[in-house]
């Protein structure tokens, strides 16, 4: 039976190793992520020669920086959405597989990739979807028609709820730890 035993428990170790299928697929779409908010970035680079055009009508200019306006949020929402994946693939890589030599050394990674437990890999891509949702928000908001001031109210309402997840995910990242109290308090 002890035989046996190692057997399976060899077998369940190294059966973690499939997590790295999904450290490959996250690393590559987050290089296709970053590829494709470049190319976008600098095709709208491009078209940006139009804007100074004396000839361009004031109608049509407004209209340019609307739409360039948009199209960088896009961007902006590509590239953290590359660097949720990123995250991810790290995450999932130090937790399951190996911790990585390099970003332990390095002063930098120690703020940002560097991933000791889930916890850790919940409130970085926390912190990074949060992000997201502030531009998709911010998207929205440049399309919305104000008809009413009810329109106006929610729009409101959505910046200071945006207001009150940024000021409690940043205040529980700088809440200080709970001291336990010692075991001869009472004497």
């Amino acid at each position: 039976m002890n035989r046996l035993e190692w057997i399976f428990e060899a077998f369940l170790w190294r059966s973690r190793l499939v997590v790295l299928a999904a450290v490959i697929a996250s690393l590559a779409s987050a290089l296709a992520m970053f590829y494709t908010a470049t190319v976008d970035a600098w095709y709208m680079i491009i078209h940006l020669g139009a804007y100074a055009d004396p000839s361009l009508a004031e109608a049509a200019r407004t209209q340019m920086r609307g739409s360039t306006i948009a199209h960088v949020v896009g961007i902006l929402d590509g590239y953290l959405l590359a660097t949720v994946l990123l995250i991810f693939s790290l995450g999932l890589y130090e937790l399951f597989i190996s911790k990585i030599d390099e970003a332990e050394q390095s002063e930098m990674a120690s703020k940002v990739l560097v991933i000791h437990n889930l916890d850790d890999l919940k409130a970085r891509l926390g912190k990074v979807v949060l992000m997201i949702l502030i531009v998709k928000f911010f998207e929205h908001a440049l399309g919305m028609k104000f008809t009413s001031p009810l329109d106006m109210l929610y729009f409101a309402g959505g910046i200071a709820l945006i207001g009150l997840a940024l000021y409690l995910s940043h205040s529980a990242e700088h809440k200080p730890a709970k001291t336990l109290p010692s075991p001869n308090h009472g004497n």
